[in-house]
């Protein structure tokens, strides 16, 4: 019989909480677009400073050759690593000359889509891969929706949690497989729950008006140049953002690893109507990897994923069917746009305590009534979060937001209590801020924003400008002797630039013999 939370807590306490929470991993992947000093998307290359945006492990790209990728090595400090991506930040400002780093999610001053200039990764044949799968997503989706950023944060438990684990489940199944029963349960459910992430840490309730060139449905004028929802909380996570209806239809089971497997797999080799008229090779140019409902396990856009470190030229179903779910990515987080790195601590600290507390919560699977549920209350919090008296869905009844969400704030104290415990009075004072996000709606990143806006009579891509000088401004104040991972950026940056030419000229296959070979 399923444990209900609370006796899991307690027996979790039981047995010794602070010390099996203790040195469980985290990492952050920041993306941010490079603009130009008057906010328009940079056209340059990616800067060879930065080495290779292919094989450099700590900044590469996304979707764009300006969409900057930073990304933290697991650490099990979570001031280490807001440490790492801020000398990531400060050695990226000090090779970029005037160009800025963008403060918020949403891009502005879009002139059209040719403006979004496509990643490039070289020559080698995984170069090209992830040049023509980006390019399939300008297609599929337009390149728009691809120059949006945000903050993901990974987390795994320690080895020592386990054990600890397996006694308060009574399970004796194989290590593998009781994380990766343990993290999916997880995973459900942040998907039940992550609109309450939204509330707290939305940072987009406004767009500028180019980004949308055909309207703006359900939003209010700003200015001449920008729109907003008055009470939305994250656009970027709303249906003109990722959720868009293009994936409206593609559901991903989370209710076992070998249905999520099977689920992703079918969906690379179910192929769609639509993106067959595409074309996969049109007069010799690859448009797409090729014309399924997805290209490749990544495309499909979730809050969440169960992830596992994959090998050289291993899909990622490759390397979960092989090892199990080896740690969660957390992707809900919305760019904050007045910090300088776009992310703060208590940010970090709640998402902690958020997963764990969706680890030790009951999560029976997910049916289809369920999913409509979910799809609801995110769109509604997205859109709608700070709305008073906004109602959700919770079981097919309807539950007031507040109501809800005060529930589970208050059910996480318990495991901010273990974690402070194990770490400081970090994981508690998080919560605390949450709570009073909850309580006054005026004190969360979104009300903050539109807050601003109003006051100082400016328009998105005006305001994010200002911020953008701004931090620009605070890592250049900086003495390049605080920056303690300075020397380890600059021997990656260079040590990458060799990585990709020896992946280039090692390839021995043509591009379509290496993707058959990938897809087998």
């Amino acid at each position: 019989m399923t444990r209900s939370y609370d006796e899991r807590l307690a027996a979790l306490d039981g047995a010794g909480g602070p010390a099996l929470l203790r040195g469980g991993l985290r990492g952050v992947e920041k993306e941010c677009l490079r603009v130009t000093p008057e906010g328009f998307i940079a056209a340059t290359d990616h800067p060879m400073a930065l080495g290779s945006a292919l094989t450099n492990r700590y900044i590469t790209t996304d979707y764009s050759e300006a969409l900057l990728e930073f990304i933290t090595p697991p650490d099990p400090g979570t001031k280490a690593t807001l440490g790492f991506l801020g000398d990531i930040h400060q050695f990226v400002c000090g090779t970029i000359g005037e160009e800025l780093l963008w403060p918020t999610s949403m891009p502005c001053r879009l002139r059209g889509e040719d403006d979004i200039p496509l990643a490039r990764y070289g020559s080698s044949n995984v170069g090209t891969m992830k040049t023509v799968y980006r390019r399939g997503l300008g297609y599929r989706y337009g390149r728009y929706m691809q120059a949006i950023a945000g903050v993901h944060f990974n987390f795994s438990l320690p080895d020592a949690f386990w054990p600890a684990w397996a006694a308060i489940e009574r399970r004796d199944s194989s290590t593998a497989e009781l994380k990766s029963a343990a993290y999916l349960g997880m995973v459900r459910n942040v998907r039940r729950l992550d609109w309450l992430l939204l509330y707290l840490f939305g940072a987009s309730p406004a767009v500028c008006r180019c980004f949308l060139p055909g309207g703006a449905v359900g939003l209010v004028e700003l200015d001449r140049s920008s729109y907003y929802a008055p009470w939305a909380t994250s656009l970027r996570m709303s249906d003109i953002g990722y959720k868009n209806e293009s994936q409206a239809g593609l559901w991903i089971s989370a209710n076992s690893l070998e249905e999520y497997v099977a689920d992703l797999s079918r969906a690379i080799r179910t192929p769609n109507p639509r993106f067959e008229r595409i074309g996969v090779q049109v007069d010799g140019v690859w448009r797409q990897l090729n014309a399924n409902q997805l290209q490749i396990e990544n495309e499909y856009y979730s809050t969440v994923r169960p992830k596992r470190s994959a090998l050289s030229g291993e899909r990622p179903t490759t390397a979960l069917r092989r090892g199990g779910v080896e740690y969660v990515e957390l992707r809900a987080l919305d760019l904050d746009p007045y910090s300088p790195i776009g992310v703060e601590e208590p940010a970090l600290r709640f998402a902690e305590v958020f997963l764990v507390y969706c680890l030790l919560a009951a999560s029976p699977p997910i049916t289809a009534a369920e999913r409509e549920d979910i799809d609801f209350n995110h769109g509604a919090v997205a859109r709608r979060g700070r709305e008073d008296g906004l109602v959700l869905r919770r079981c097919a009844q309807p539950v007031a937001m507040r109501a809800w969400a005060g529930e589970v704030l208050g059910r996480m104290q318990g495991v901010a209590g273990i974690l402070d415990a194990a770490a400081g009075d970090h994981y508690r004072q998080a919560c605390s801020e949450a709570v009073a996000r909850l309580e006054d709606p005026g004190r969360t990143p979104s009300a903050r924003l539109l807050r601003d806006l109003h006051e100082q009579r400016q328009g998105l891509g005006e305001f994010g400008l200002d911020l953008a000088r701004r931090h620009r401004g605070h890592f250049r104040a900086m003495s390049p002797q605080a920056n303690s991972h300075g020397q380890l950026l600059e021997t990656e940056a260079l040590a990458s630039l060799d990585r990709q030419c020896w992946i280039e000229e090692h390839d021995t296959l043509d591009f379509a013999e290496y993707l058959a070979a990938y897809y087998a």
